[in-house]
């Protein structure tokens, strides 16, 4: 009976692995389009401290969210990111931003001690998702700083993009509003290209200069006698 058994014990295995593969199916994984950004040329062009860039927490994670109609979040089933979505946005905005203003020198925060940067980019994405029914969304925030650390430019981003519906539109949908964030991003940075050199500080003034603003002291004359009958001394 042992003997007998072995066959259909090994085939009905067979039946249950076949059923196995056919509900796991192999998920789809996404990355951000980043366009086709060209290669900056300028290897001394005006350096660019991108960051700190914030995500939003809901965004740090591999899962592709779906907003439905009524505002709420769902899991896509039918694919996810492959990696991390904060990292492929960092990249994104990176290389674009090098193309645009055409140098070597763009680098993501935080940097090393020694690299000044003329120009940096402060910028917090608050929102950036779609849905089967629903565009794609873009909240942002962004200010630009000068070599002093005064803010020169900020504005708050909210951008659309429509798309085909499946999911491989919804995320290149989201790549092109990432695009368009970084064309806004280096037309602000572009007139802070011929800001001048920062000034050196004043030397001080020595301990023996006298300053302007204090009053010479009044020289008192030495009494001089004068030699008559009696010693008189005039002042």
């Amino acid at each position: 009976m042992n003997f007998l058994r072995l066959p259909f014990a090994v085939l009905l295995t067979g039946v249950l692995g076949l059923a196995g593969c056919s509900v796991h199916q192999p998920v789809a994984l996404y990355q951000l389009d980043s366009g086709n950004p060209g290669q900056p040329k300028q290897t001394s062009g005006m350096s660019v401290l991108l960051g700190p860039v914030s995500v939003a927490d809901y965004l740090q994670r591999e899962t592709l969210l779906q907003r439905q109609k009524d505002g709420s979040l769902t899991a896509a089933t039918d694919g996810r990111w492959a990696g991390s979505l904060t990292a492929d946005i960092d990249q994104l905005l990176l290389r674009q931003l090098a193309w645009r203003l055409d140098t070597q020198r763009v680098v993501l925060a935080p940097t090393t001690a020694n690299f000044t940067p003329d120009v940096q980019v402060l910028l917090s994405i608050t929102r950036l998702d779609s849905g089967g029914a629903q565009p794609a969304v873009l909240d942002a925030q962004w200010r630009v700083l000068d070599r002093r650390g005064q803010v020169r430019d900020s504005r708050l981003v909210h951008l659309e993009e429509k798309h085909a519906g499946d999911t491989a539109a919804q995320v290149q949908a989201q790549g092109v509003l990432l695009q368009r964030l970084a064309e806004q991003l280096s037309a602000a940075v572009k007139p802070l290209a011929g800001q001048p050199a920062l000034a050196e500080e004043p030397r001080k003034a020595s301990s023996t200069q006298v300053k302007k603003d204090e009053p010479e002291k009044q020289k008192i004359p030495l009494a001089t006698p004068v030699r008559t009958g009696m010693e008189v001394f005039r002042f």
